[in-house]
C-alpha cells in the first residue's frame, strides 16, 4: 500500500523506514536536512519539502495515499489529524496533542475514515495493554512509569529530548490528570515525586505528568490511575527553578524591540542542551501495572539506542508502535470507523496480539509477570 508520513524527525523517520519494508512510503517535512538524511538511509523512500501548517493543500497532498502517519510537533497536531480526517483518508497519529482527540470522532464516522490516535510507547503500549485485560478482568488499579534518558549523565539536566524542547516542557507545565477513588483529580506537573529503583538502570525519579489522556473518559470505570514520568534524580528540581524563574511564561517580553516570549526563547536554548548526538546511546524505561482480582500483572521494558540501525530506542518504542497500528489497518484486522485511542483496539485479543509480537520481531520485548 501507499502512506504518507507527515513528518520526517527523530521519531517520523524511524516510522517511514520501518514501513519502507513493506509499502510504498512518502515522507513530508519543511526540513530538507531531515528529508536528505532519510532519503540517503533509503533512497526509495519518496520525500517532499512541504510547511504541514498548510491543511488547505493536504487534500491535494494527500490524495495518492491509503494511509497517512501524522508525526508533527504536538501544538499543531490536533488541526493536522483534523486536516487529514477531512480528505476521508485513514490515519495513525502519534503527534501526543494536548486536545481531546475524541471531538474528531463524529467527524471520522462521517468521513468513513479509520483514526487510531496516541499510538506510541505511552501513551500508545501502556493503552494497548490496559485495553486488553479490561476485557479479561475487573480491573481495581492502574499504573504506569515511562522515560526515555541519555545512557550518558551529563549536566546540569542529565536529560535529553527525543521530541521537541517544547512538548517536553508542555509535559512539565500541563496539569496531571489521575484518577483516585473513581474520581478525576487534577494536581500540578510534577507533584508527588517519588524514587524508584529499576533493574539495569538504578534509582530513578518519577513525578506526575498528563499521560492518561484518553484513559480518563474509556476506562472511567478503574477507581485508581496513573502514569508517572522517569528522570535522574535531580532533573526535575532544576526545571522547577527555571519554572519559578519564569523561563516557560508564554506572556511576550520586549528585548531591544524584539517581542518574545519566554517559553518559546527557553525552547530554542534548549533545542541543542536537549537534542540527541547522531549516535549518542540512550535507552527507554517502562514499567506498567494492572491489579484486579487479587491478580497483579507487571509489564516492564528496558530498550537500547540500536547501533546496528542508527535509531534511538524512543524512535524505535513509539514509532513501531506506530507502524504495527499502520499495518493493523493495511492487513484489515482493524476496520472501525471513528477516532479511536489504543485501548480500543487493543481489547481485540487479535490486534493486541498482533502489536506486541510485531515490536517483539523488532527486538521491543516486554517482560510480563504475574
Amino acid at each position: 500500500m501507499t502512506i504518507a508520513v507527515l513528518g520526517a524527525g527523530m521519531v517520523g523517520s524511524a516510522i517511514a523506514l520501518d514501513l519502507a519494508n513493506d509499502h510504498t512510503v512518502t515522507s513530508f517535512d519543511l526540513n530538507a536536512a531531515n528529508l536528505a538524511e532519510l532519503k540517503e538511509r533509503n533512497d526509495e523512500i519518496q520525500t517532499v519539502a512541504a510547511d504541514l501548517s498548510q491543511f488547505e493543500e493536504y487534500a491535494n497532498w494527500l490524495s495518492p495515499f491509503d494511509v497517512i502517519v501524522t508525526a508533527v510537533p504536538g501544538f499543531m497536531g490536533y488541526k493536522t489529524l483534523e486536516a487529514v480526517i477531512k480528505t476521508g483518508k485513514n490515519v495513525v497519529d502519534i503527534s501526543f496533542f494536548p486536545e481531546d482527540a475524541l471531538q474528531l470522532d463524529a467527524l471520522a464516522k462521517e468521513k468513513d475514515v479509520i483514526a487510531i490516535t496516541d499510538c506510541g510507547v505511552a501513551p500508545g503500549v501502556s493503552n494497548f495493554i490496559i485495553g486488553r485485560y479490561n476485557e479479561e478482568m475487573k480491573i481495581d488499579s492502574f499504573e504506569c512509569y515511562v522515560g526515555g534518558l541519555p545512557k550518558e549523565k551529563k549536566p546540569p539536566f542529565q536529560y535529553k529530548a527525543p521530541f521537541s524542547p517544547v512538548d517536553v516542557i508542555q509535559e512539565y507545565i500541563r496539569p496531571a490528570r489521575l484518577v483516585e477513588q473513581g474520581k478525576i483529580v487534577t494536581k500540578p506537573a510534577l507533584s508527588d515525586r517519588e524514587l524508584i529503583r529499576f533493574d539495569e538502570v538504578g534509582e530513578l525519579e518519577a513525578f506526575n505528568t498528563d499521560g492518561l489522556r484518553s484513559l480518563v473518559y474509556t476506562m472511567d470505570h478503574i477507581p485508581e490511575m496513573k502514569e508517572k514520568t522517569l528522570r535522574y534524580p535531580g532533573h526535575i528540581d532544576l526545571i522547577i527553578s527555571l519554572q519559578q524563574a519564569g523561563f516557560f511564561d508564554t506572556e511576550p517580553l520586549r528585548i531591544k524591540e524584539v517581542d518574545i516570549s519566554p517559553l518559546d526563547f527557553t525552547s530554542r536554548l534548549l533545542l541543542n542542551e536537549w537534542k540527541l548526538g547522531p549516535e549518542e546511546e540512550e535507552f527507554t524505561v517502562m514499567k506498567v501495572i494492572v491489579k484486579g482480582e487479587g491478580q497483579t500483572i507487571e509489564y516492564n521494558l528496558i530498550d537500547r539506542y540500536d547501533a546496528a540501525t542508527k535509531t534511538s530506542s524512543m524512535a524505535r518504542t513509539t514509532g513501531y508502535t506506530c507502524t504495527a497500528a499502520v499495518n493493523l489497518i493495511t492487513k484489515g484486522m482493524f476496520t472501525e470507523k471513528g477516532v479511536f485511542p489504543p485501548e480500543l483496539v487493543g481489547k481485540d485479543k487479535r490486534c493486541f496480539d498482533f502489536v506486541m509480537d510485531y515490536l517483539k520481531t523488532r527486538d521491543v520485548v516486554w517482560k510480563v509477570t504475574r
